[in-house]
């Protein structure tokens, strides 16, 4: 076998379809185009989202609800969960790098801590957000709370 011998296995290659060459071709009259409409005409440009005089999928399903872009969410750490991450992970100071690499928060989350349980440990906190009512109960177990922003 020579390099100018080399061939396509057979039915691996096919002609490639020539439209609007005469009826004698096959492909001739409205090539292939079918008739009539604006899709058989010369500059047609199919636009995204268009149903054909329909009434459009985005006026017809009814518009719901409010998303506020300003609104904040905090992952919430309670001080009755505090002692048991103390004891699982040994955590005493609670700051955003510590929650991370212990992967109990996200990388860009925020943390509020909450007043939900019993606290009876000294902890330090530096969160995002604290509750009064958690606020006053690591104060009263001699912890203190710093917010970072």
């Amino acid at each position: 076998m020579k390099l100018h011998e080399l061939r396509p296995a057979k039915g691996a290659t096919h002609k490639t379809k020539r439209i609007g060459r005469g009826d004698g071709s096959g492909h001739g009259g409205t090539s292939t185009k079918g008739t009539k409409g604006a899709q058989s005409r010369t500059g047609f440009k199919n636009k995204m989202a268009h149903e054909g005089g329909q009434m459009p999928i985005q006026r017809r399903v009814p518009k719901r609800g409010f998303k506020n872009p300003h609104r904040v969410e905090y992952k919430v750490l309670n001080i009755g969960q505090v002692q048991h991450l103390s004891d699982r992970h040994g955590i005493t100071e609670f700051t955003l790098e510590n929650l991370y690499i212990n992967k109990l928060i996200s990388q860009n989350d925020k943390v509020k801590v909450l007043g939900n349980g019993e606290l009876t440990g000294k902890f330090t906190f530096k969160v995002n957000a604290v509750s009064e009512k958690a606020k006053a109960a690591i104060e009263a177990a001699g912890g203190t709370v710093e917010i970072v922003k």
